[in-house]
């Protein structure tokens, strides 16, 4: 097949982020999403039950022993919906890529440099808890950021709140109308099948799905009339009905203008347990969100699709392949074509990267990618020097803005429980500082030997434990420290704070300098007694 110009290329793709609170069922999803992109030919259980395969998404020991996710994970596949022509009209499938991202909330920080590397997000909702707190948050950084959201009511095979509720719910916390486009015929906890919602909202269709062995497989699928619903289902049929055209009647129908403007988001109820929904959820991505669009870079330049070759780096990994050891950084591109070799600049040394080594990513198996254009996720190996936010160019310069780095909230001393380990014990701490799992702060009084981890949640402390263990073969000793605060800071203003009770000033590994400090009266004190000096709020404080 001929590769098309990167415009039309981009056409084909949807980049998307899955989002939600912990348990609504994240990395569940993804295999779903793969099973129907026939992907993978059987779904594993994300808790990795005795008998079944764990989750292809959740890779790290730590997420399988636990059931949640703590880093992100990027999957691509192809997929054309039945009867489609493709983007293009010529038969080609769309190339999907996929975000997984952490789940529980010490990890909100990797979820936030995913957002800055996705065109669109699929937030799930757990149909029993309704919005959570970190459902909300995840909600208005999307919003910030103006990224397109499409609501998956998850788990409606289990008891919970009515439909109804739920959207009461998500029109009142979040300044988001929801315009459902597929309708759940059947309670919450008896789930047979949804409507299928016209472009005013009535029910069009009925699509009934039958439970397969454990949810494994493809769950089938059979369509209906509305009348034929109404003589197959009665009663629940007529509940979907009367549901959907109230909000009809509401002005709750999906346009596509206000979801793209954020202003609306299409609602989808499933189960994805049981791969009820799952096929909607796919045509509903490739049908509605929008593909890749070109950006400024921070000089204001714009970068068109057509334009030189530039990418973002969003994520750094390593240890996802203990068999090779390898440090992958993951680049989303954002215009012209990417070659596997070529040499490009990275904008923030002026130097030359060789991208000889690039994979496209499927949790943790990954195959050599030797093109990709605007959209798609690429990983690099070995990228030792690159960070989240840094960009590579070829040709026409580019420099896109950084990915902030969040306000950390937990404080803590990392140092190796054995002296004979410290060279692999620094090493360790360079790389997983580099990669962003969690802030690493020195100063000359601690020395490297003692550095300070600072977080926004405290698992954060346990999974650079867990991966020193596991990578570096490094136990570790962690001890936290009498700080809950933490501002930028300057040179000029430096030496006075650290000369006040209850502040330590520390230089983060960026070169920036942090003042931590004890607690919010004491820097409303600082502030209040010495207002020349430089106290800056980070990012989410």
């Amino acid at each position: 097949m001929n590769a098309l110009s990167p415009a039309v290329e981009a056409r084909r793709r949807r980049t998307f982020a899955i989002i939600s609170h912990p348990d609504a069922g994240k990395s569940t999803l993804t295999e779903a999403l793969a099973l129907h992109a026939h992907v993978i030919s059987e779904a594993g259980a994300v808790h990795g039950k005795a008998g079944r395969k764990a989750t292809v998404s959740d890779w790290m020991e730590m997420e399988q022993a636990r059931g949640i996710s703590v880093s992100s994970t990027a999957l691509q596949f192809e997929y054309l919906p039945a009867g489609s022509q493709g983007a293009t009209g010529d038969g080609q499938p769309y190339v999907i890529n996929l975000v997984d991202t952490p789940g529980h909330s010490d990890f909100s920080e990797d979820t936030y440099r995913v957002l800055t590397a996705v065109d669109g997000a699929l937030m799930l909702i757990d149909a029993a808890k309704g919005l959570e707190p970190q459902t909300l948050k995840l909600f208005r950084v999307c919003k910030s950021r103006n990224i397109p959201i499409i609501t998956v009511v998850n788990k409606w095979d289990r008891p919970g709140k009515s439909p109804l509720e739920l959207l009461d719910e998500i029109a009142a916390e979040i300044d988001l109308t929801p315009t459902p486009i597929f309708w759940p015929v059947g309670i919450a906890g008896d789930f047979h099948g949804l409507a299928r919602l016209d472009a005013t909202g009535n029910p069009s269709t009925y699509i009934e799905f039958t439970r397969t062995a454990g949810g494994s497989t493809i769950a089938p699928e059979e369509h209906f009339s509305p009348a034929d619903a109404a003589a197959h289902r009665g009663e629940d049929w007529t509940t979907a009905v009367e549901e959907s055209t109230l909000l009809a009647e509401m002005g709750q129908v999906h346009d596509e203008e206000l979801f793209l403007a954020g202003e609306t988001s299409p609602v989808i109820f499933a189960s994805a347990k049981l791969n009820f929904g799952v096929h909607q959820i796919l045509d509903s991505i490739v049908g509605l969100a929008p593909h890749p669009a070109g950006r400024d870079d921070v000089s204001g330049t714009y970068h068109d699709l057509e334009d030189d070759f530039s990418a973002v780096i969003f994520k750094v990994q390593a240890g996802m392949d203990s068999a090779h050891r390898d440090r992958l950084a993951f680049m989303r591109v954002v215009s012209g074509e990417f070659e596997r070799g070529m040499v490009v600049t990275h904008a923030q040394t002026n130097k030359p990267f060789a991208t000889k080594y690039a994979l496209t990513v499927f949790g943790r198996d990954r195959e050599t990618v030797e093109t990709a254009y605007p959209g798609d996720v690429v990983g690099l190996v070995n990228a030792l020097g690159l960070a989240p936010g840094d960009t590579l160019y070829k040709g026409k310069k580019a420099q896109y803005p950084p990915i902030p780095a969040f306000a950390p909230e937990h404080f803590a001393t990392l140092r190796a429980a054995s002296l004979s380990k410290y060279k692999q014990f620094r090493k360790a701490v360079d790389e997983l500082g580099a990669e962003g799992v969690v802030q690493i702060l020195t100063n000359d009084l601690r020395g490297e030997s003692n550095p300070v981890m600072a977080a926004v949640g405290v698992l954060q402390f346990e999974v650079v434990q867990a991966r020193m263990r596991a990578e570096y073969n490094v136990e570790t000793v962690v001890e936290n420290i009498p700080y809950t605060v933490a501002r930028r800071t300057d040179a000029a203003s430096s030496p006075e704070l650290g000369r006040q009770r209850g502040v330590e000033i520390f230089t983060r590994q960026d070169g920036e300098l942090i003042a931590l400090i004890s607690d919010k009266w004491r820097l409303n004190y600082l502030q209040k007694e010495l207002p020349d000096l430089t106290l800056d709020t980070l990012i989410a404080d």
